[in-house]
């Protein structure tokens, strides 16, 4: 009786934790009503590394020199590639005069990760402000420049973006993009409330001057990930950054076609996790940890039966707020057909991301490849 009531002690607990991550952050996004954008149209500088995306450049890269927007320019840095991405960026090169190249070219001695070839990028950089996206990934529509430079101002360092995947059929593409939007919520929800701790590198712009004011990505360049979480956590504040997830801001990226690939992507970006403010650790932390908890006494609540009305309470409650809260975030970043099977992933997501944590790449690897 002793450890049932414990346990059910547990499960008020973890229901008022999951309760105030939902009311407090989450929640914070689907309510978000944007500042009123800037009509100021500064120049902008679109950064992309790309190796071996010769396929993705030919598919993606003309709906980034076609946007609707005055002033800017695409820098693409060729990162050592071996495919023929030199062929499809000079058809490009001699179409769209704002189209520049950067080439890396390969060294048998010497190997880098991705922060090398966005460094390239920044240097070869004209603009102030620079705005960073993948060569796998498309921009929703072609006011994106637009969406992303208008959050900026005198005193807005970063502007937090939202990049999706492409849906496609099957399990493990509704759980990629399940995880990107869980994630793209937590670091709204954090930055609306003056925590913010990540950017995605598929969408996110910031000032070219706080990157060299504080020497680039500094001791985490031996890491193969970081090059915007890590400098978004080391260097954004409550008020320098802003967000913008407006539909016309959303781009959307070529998603794993495979478990394996899948696994090796998570597994490296959890290799900066360790890197992180202690406050944003505890917070990250908090949450899933209260939700295999909840989960944990909620079945062994139910199997014994034990206060069974106030047991239904909580998990009803909890998921009210949760399938509403999903609902109007799903819509704010266009992503409503996957609201209804994250309930089903809610429950497994932290044990399958415990297992990405612990298989992710020693910190001994060095600069492992990007690509």
């Amino acid at each position: 009786m002793y450890l049932l009531k414990f346990t059910f002690a547990i499960l008020i607990l973890t229901t008022g934790v999951q309760l105030f991550y939902y009311l407090w952050y989450y929640l914070a996004v689907a309510l978000f009503k944007s500042p009123e954008a800037s009509s100021d149209k500064p120049p902008v500088s679109v950064i992309i590394c790309a190796r071996n995306e010769a396929e993705n450049l030919d598919n993606f890269l003309p709906a980034v020199l076609k946007q609707d927007y005055p002033d800017y320019e695409v820098i693409v840095v060729n990162d050592c590639s071996e495919d023929n991405t030199d062929d499809i960026l000079g058809k490009y090169l001699s179409e769209y005069s704002h189209l520049k190249i950067s080439s890396i070219n390969k060294d048998p001695k010497f190997t880098h990760s991705k922060k090398l070839a966005q460094l390239v990028g920044i240097k070869a950089a004209k603009n102030e402000l620079l705005l960073f996206t993948d060569a796998d990934c498309k921009p929703e529509s072609n006011l994106w420049i637009a969406a992303m430079a208008s959050k900026f101002t005198a005193d807005t360092g970063f502007v937090l973006g939202y990049g999706g995947y492409f849906q496609k059929n099957g399990l493990l593409n509704a759980f990629i993009r399940y995880d990107c939007m869980t994630i793209a919520m937590q670091y709204f929800g954090m930055a609306i409330r003056k925590m913010p701790y990540m950017g995605v590198g598929r969408n996110l712009a910031y000032k070219r001057s706080i990157f060299f004011e504080n020497k680039g990505y500094g001791a985490y360049n031996h890491l193969a990930s970081g090059d915007d979480d890590l400098f978004v956590n080391g260097n954004a504040t409550a008020d320098n950054t802003a967000v913008e997830f407006s539909h016309n801001s959303h781009t959307r990226s070529v998603p794993a076609a495979t478990l394996k690939d899948f696994f090796k992507q998570k597994c490296r970006h959890m290799t900066t996790a360790g890197y992180y403010k202690s406050r944003d650790k505890f917070a990250l932390l908090t949450e899933p940890i209260s939700r295999m908890l909840f989960y944990a006494a909620l079945v062994v609540l139910l199997i014994n039966r034990f206060l069974l009305p106030y047991v239904l309470a909580c998990f009803g409650l909890r998921l009210c707020v949760q399938l509403i809260t999903l609902i109007l975030v799903g819509k704010k970043l266009n992503e409503q057909k996957i609201v209804l099977i994250s309930l089903l992933f809610d429950v497994f997501s932290p044990i399958i991301n415990s297992v990405f944590y612990i298989c992710k790449p020693s910190r001994k690897s060095g600069v492992a490849k990007w690509k």
